[in-house]
Protein backbone atom coordinates (compact mmCIF):
# COMPACT_ATOMS: atom_id res chain seq x y z
CA UNK A 1 0.00 0.00 0.00
CA UNK A 2 1.39 3.36 -1.05
CA UNK A 3 0.76 6.24 1.32
CA UNK A 4 -0.43 9.36 -0.51
CA UNK A 5 2.65 11.32 0.52
CA UNK A 6 5.20 8.56 -0.14
CA UNK A 7 7.70 9.04 -2.94
CA UNK A 8 8.11 6.56 -5.79
CA UNK A 9 11.11 5.86 -8.00
CA UNK A 10 9.51 7.94 -10.78
CA UNK A 11 9.43 11.12 -8.66
CA UNK A 12 12.11 13.75 -9.30
CA UNK A 13 15.04 14.09 -6.91
CA UNK A 14 14.21 15.97 -3.71
CA UNK A 15 14.99 19.68 -3.57
CA UNK A 16 17.15 21.27 -0.86
CA UNK A 17 14.90 21.53 2.24
CA UNK A 18 16.60 24.73 3.47
CA UNK A 19 15.81 26.48 0.19
CA UNK A 20 12.25 25.16 0.28
CA UNK A 21 11.73 26.44 3.84
CA UNK A 22 12.83 29.94 2.81
CA UNK A 23 10.47 29.83 -0.16
CA UNK A 24 7.67 28.61 2.12
CA UNK A 25 8.35 31.53 4.47
CA UNK A 26 7.66 33.78 1.48
CA UNK A 27 4.31 32.00 0.92
CA UNK A 28 5.35 29.65 -1.92
CA UNK A 29 2.73 26.88 -1.95
CA UNK A 30 4.57 24.87 -4.62
CA UNK A 31 7.67 24.76 -2.40
CA UNK A 32 5.47 23.55 0.45
CA UNK A 33 4.08 20.73 -1.71
CA UNK A 34 7.59 19.65 -2.70
CA UNK A 35 8.83 19.75 0.89
CA UNK A 36 5.79 17.81 2.06
CA UNK A 37 6.28 15.14 -0.60
CA UNK A 38 10.00 14.85 0.19
CA UNK A 39 9.92 14.89 4.01
CA UNK A 40 6.50 13.64 5.12
CA UNK A 41 7.29 9.88 4.93
CA UNK A 42 10.17 10.27 7.43
CA UNK A 43 8.14 12.58 9.64
CA UNK A 44 5.18 10.18 9.56
CA UNK A 45 7.47 7.26 10.47
CA UNK A 46 8.79 9.13 13.51
CA UNK A 47 5.31 10.10 14.67
CA UNK A 48 3.98 6.57 14.14
CA UNK A 49 6.82 5.07 16.21
CA UNK A 50 5.85 7.37 19.08
CA UNK A 51 2.04 7.16 18.87
CA UNK A 52 1.60 3.62 17.49
CA UNK A 53 -1.74 4.68 16.03
CA UNK A 54 -1.95 5.40 12.33
CA UNK A 55 -4.95 7.73 12.37
CA UNK A 56 -3.56 9.79 15.26
CA UNK A 57 -0.19 9.86 13.49
CA UNK A 58 -1.83 11.24 10.36
CA UNK A 59 -3.49 13.98 12.42
CA UNK A 60 -0.21 14.92 14.09
CA UNK A 61 1.56 14.89 10.69
CA UNK A 62 -1.00 17.38 9.43
CA UNK A 63 -0.52 19.56 12.52
CA UNK A 64 3.26 19.49 12.04
CA UNK A 65 3.06 20.64 8.44
CA UNK A 66 0.55 23.35 9.32
CA UNK A 67 3.10 24.54 11.87
CA UNK A 68 5.87 24.35 9.26
CA UNK A 69 3.77 26.53 6.95
CA UNK A 70 2.98 29.03 9.70
CA UNK A 71 6.43 29.10 11.31
CA UNK A 72 8.75 28.75 8.28
CA UNK A 73 9.98 32.32 8.74
CA UNK A 74 11.26 31.38 12.20
CA UNK A 75 13.52 28.64 10.84
CA UNK A 76 17.19 29.54 11.41
CA UNK A 77 19.62 27.67 9.15
CA UNK A 78 22.52 28.63 11.48
CA UNK A 79 20.95 26.50 14.24
CA UNK A 80 20.44 23.33 12.21
CA UNK A 81 19.09 21.68 9.13
CA UNK A 82 15.48 22.12 7.97
CA UNK A 83 14.68 18.41 8.15
CA UNK A 84 16.01 18.27 11.73
CA UNK A 85 13.84 21.26 12.63
CA UNK A 86 10.76 19.57 11.16
CA UNK A 87 11.60 16.30 12.95
CA UNK A 88 11.91 18.18 16.26
CA UNK A 89 8.50 19.78 15.65
CA UNK A 90 7.06 16.35 14.87
CA UNK A 91 8.63 14.75 17.93
CA UNK A 92 7.29 17.48 20.19
CA UNK A 93 3.79 17.24 18.73
CA UNK A 94 3.76 13.45 19.03
CA UNK A 95 4.97 13.51 22.63
CA UNK A 96 2.39 16.19 23.44
CA UNK A 97 -0.31 13.96 21.96
CA UNK A 98 0.86 11.00 24.06
CA UNK A 99 0.88 13.13 27.21
CA UNK A 100 -2.57 14.55 26.43
CA UNK A 101 -3.90 11.06 25.84
CA UNK A 102 -2.40 9.77 29.10
CA UNK A 103 -3.74 12.77 30.98
CA UNK A 104 -7.19 12.22 29.49
CA UNK A 105 -7.15 8.53 30.45
CA UNK A 106 -6.02 9.36 33.99
CA UNK A 107 -8.69 12.06 34.31
CA UNK A 108 -11.34 9.64 33.02
CA UNK A 109 -10.13 7.02 35.48
CA UNK A 110 -10.22 9.49 38.38
CA UNK A 111 -13.71 10.62 37.41
CA UNK A 112 -14.81 7.00 37.01
CA UNK A 113 -13.49 6.12 40.45
CA UNK A 114 -15.05 9.26 41.90
CA UNK A 115 -18.36 8.34 40.29
CA UNK A 116 -18.05 4.81 41.63
CA UNK A 117 -17.35 6.09 45.13
CA UNK A 118 -20.27 8.49 44.90
CA UNK A 119 -22.62 5.74 43.81
CA UNK A 120 -21.29 3.55 46.61
CA UNK A 121 -21.92 6.37 49.06
CA UNK A 122 -25.44 6.76 47.66
CA UNK A 123 -26.12 3.09 48.35
CA UNK A 124 -24.61 3.38 51.80
CA UNK A 125 -26.70 6.47 52.55
CA UNK A 126 -29.84 4.74 51.31
CA UNK A 127 -29.18 1.68 53.48
CA UNK A 128 -28.42 3.83 56.52
CA UNK A 129 -31.61 5.87 56.00
CA UNK A 130 -33.62 2.65 55.65
CA UNK A 131 -32.12 1.19 58.83
CA UNK A 132 -32.73 4.44 60.71
CA UNK A 133 -36.32 4.46 59.45
CA UNK A 134 -36.82 0.93 60.78
CA UNK A 135 -35.42 2.02 64.14
CA UNK A 136 -37.84 4.95 64.31
CA UNK A 137 -40.74 2.69 63.27
CA UNK A 138 -39.90 0.20 66.05
CA UNK A 139 -39.66 3.06 68.56
CA UNK A 140 -43.04 4.44 67.40
CA UNK A 141 -44.61 1.03 68.10
CA UNK A 142 -43.59 1.45 71.76
CA UNK A 143 -45.73 4.59 72.13
CA UNK A 144 -49.37 4.64 73.12
CA UNK A 145 -51.85 4.61 70.23
CA UNK A 146 -52.86 8.22 70.93
CA UNK A 147 -49.23 9.48 70.99
CA UNK A 148 -48.25 7.51 67.87
CA UNK A 149 -51.28 8.72 65.89
CA UNK A 150 -50.68 12.38 66.84
CA UNK A 151 -46.95 12.18 65.92
CA UNK A 152 -47.63 10.35 62.64
CA UNK A 153 -50.17 12.96 61.56
CA UNK A 154 -47.98 15.92 62.60
CA UNK A 155 -44.57 14.72 61.41
CA UNK A 156 -45.27 12.21 58.66
CA UNK A 157 -48.61 13.57 57.51
CA UNK A 158 -47.52 17.19 57.53
CA UNK A 159 -50.58 18.41 59.42
CA UNK A 160 -50.53 21.37 61.81
CA UNK A 161 -51.49 20.91 65.48
CA UNK A 162 -54.91 22.44 64.78
CA UNK A 163 -55.49 20.05 61.86
CA UNK A 164 -54.41 17.04 63.95
CA UNK A 165 -56.82 18.14 66.70
CA UNK A 166 -59.65 18.39 64.18
CA UNK A 167 -58.83 14.93 62.68
CA UNK A 168 -58.59 13.25 66.10
CA UNK A 169 -61.53 15.25 67.46
CA UNK A 170 -59.61 16.37 70.58
CA UNK A 171 -58.54 19.80 71.88
CA UNK A 172 -55.34 21.37 70.46
CA UNK A 173 -53.74 21.33 73.93
CA UNK A 174 -54.27 17.56 74.16
CA UNK A 175 -52.60 17.07 70.74
CA UNK A 176 -49.61 19.16 71.82
CA UNK A 177 -49.27 17.17 75.06
CA UNK A 178 -49.48 13.80 73.24
CA UNK A 179 -46.85 14.91 70.70
CA UNK A 180 -44.53 16.31 73.41
CA UNK A 181 -44.82 13.21 75.63
CA UNK A 182 -44.42 10.90 72.62
CA UNK A 183 -41.31 12.78 71.39
CA UNK A 184 -39.74 12.49 74.87
CA UNK A 185 -40.30 8.71 74.82
CA UNK A 186 -38.93 8.46 71.24
CA UNK A 187 -35.85 10.45 72.18
CA UNK A 188 -35.18 8.12 75.11
CA UNK A 189 -35.73 4.96 73.05
CA UNK A 190 -33.53 6.17 70.15
CA UNK A 191 -30.81 7.44 72.49
CA UNK A 192 -30.93 10.96 71.09
CA UNK A 193 -29.70 13.69 73.43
Amino acid sequence: MRLPWARTADDPAPADPEVLIHRIAAGDQAAFEVLYDDVSPRVFGLILRILRDESQSEEVLQEVFVEVWQQAARFDADRGRAVSWIMVLAHRRAVDRVRASQSSRERDLREGIKGFEESYDDVQDTVEAHLEGERVHRALEQLSEAQRRAIELAYFGGFTHQEVARLLEVPVGTVKTRIRDGMIKLRDQLGVA
